[in-house]
């Protein structure tokens, strides 16, 4: 699935972000998946000449309003604010979507622009929960095709730890961006239907959910227990190391290899809404594989359709 409206010849992006980084890189992929990790030290290095737009996507599935409260209580100096459920995900429709669906491209620009990120600059995203929210946010700006969108590995607890200048306070207007162009998508969404494909092929299915959500032995948010037929269970939590950064890319390389099996394009991600499986594509993209795709709608929406079938226990493919 692409973002609709994309012209046989899109734009291509203005070389502007590669004034960002300064080290050599894969030329054959731009910095959003050749580099989408960045440190605290790194953005407070690098943005010295070209600053970045940095961007708080921190959330409570639990509570909506949590982010917001902890992003007012403190966040990082000049960062904007991007909430999961308004800004991030689409209009729910009960019975047809998951509880985070794909929200629509031209929406999607807009909100981006309304913050102040410029479609060529360089974007961060961060969280405090390891990742899987501003993984959401990354993995969106690059189905829009942005060259230079980044995750701040950590997140907000190591840029503490890294010294990071901060503030308090709510959002504060931001100068508006100029309109993005559309662009072709630099990470692909899939649908029910690609995932109906993988049960005749051996195209990957990875559900990045903890082992007790995927096997059915509990399920404290979907209403509906068990996992895709098919799929392997890949916690996206495991992407992590100790300290809460993500583990070096040749472990990250290591810890895939053998589940992708030399199909890392053509697998499939998900988890219970399309938020943690973004976890597992960056994980994937910076263990230096190419980017698999992510079944947005996830379990949630799988579980709409009485039709698809189910599964419980341990998998099939582990």
């Amino acid at each position: 699935i692409a973002p609709r409206g994309i012209p046989p010849t899109a734009r291509r992006p203005n070389p502007v972000w590669k004034l960002f980084l300064e080290t050599p890189m894969d030329s054959s992929r731009p910095p959003s998946l050749a580099r989408p990790l960045i440190t605290p030290e790194a953005v407070m290095d690098r943005g010295k000449g070209l600053p970045p737009v940095i961007v708080d996507c921190r959330f409570d599935l639990a509570s909506a309003s949590a982010g917001g409260s902890r992003y007012a209580d403190g966040h990082i100096a000049g960062a904007r604010y991007l909430h999961l459920e308004r800004d991030l995900s689409g209009p729910i429709r009960p019975g047809s979507t998951g509880r985070h669906p794909l929200p629509e491209a031209d929406a999607l620009r807009s909100r981006f622009a309304d913050i102040g990120v410029d479609a060529d600059g360089p974007v961060v995203f961060y969280d405090d929960a390891g990742g899987p929210f501003a993984a959401r946010a990354w993995w969106l700006a690059c189905w829009l095709g942005h060259p230079c969108a980044h995750v701040l590995d950590g997140g907000w607890a190591r840029w503490l730890e890294a010294g990071g200048p901060t503030e308090t306070g709510t959002p504060t207007s931001a100068e508006r961006a100029s309109p993005w162009p559309i662009r072709a998508p630099l990470l692909t969404a899939a649908d029910a239907s690609d995932v109906i494909g993988t049960f005749t092929s051996r195209t990957p299915l990875i559900d990045a959910r903890a082992a007790q959500r995927f096997e059915g032995i509990a399920e404290p948010i979907d209403p509906v227990a068990g996992h895709i037929p098919g799929a392997a269970c890949m916690p996206h939590t495991e992407n992590l190391g100790p300290q809460g950064t993500f583990l070096p890319s040749e472990a990250l390389a290591a810890r895939w290899g053998a589940v992708l099996g030399g199909n890392a394009g053509k697998a499939i991600c998900y988890c219970g809404s399309g938020v943690t499986a973004a976890h597992n594509v960056l994980a994937v993209t910076a263990a230096g594989f190419a980017p698999p795709r992510l079944y947005v709608g996830s379990w949630s929406e799988w579980i709409t359709d009485p039709a698809r079938t189910i599964a419980t226990g341990p998998g099939t493919r582990d």
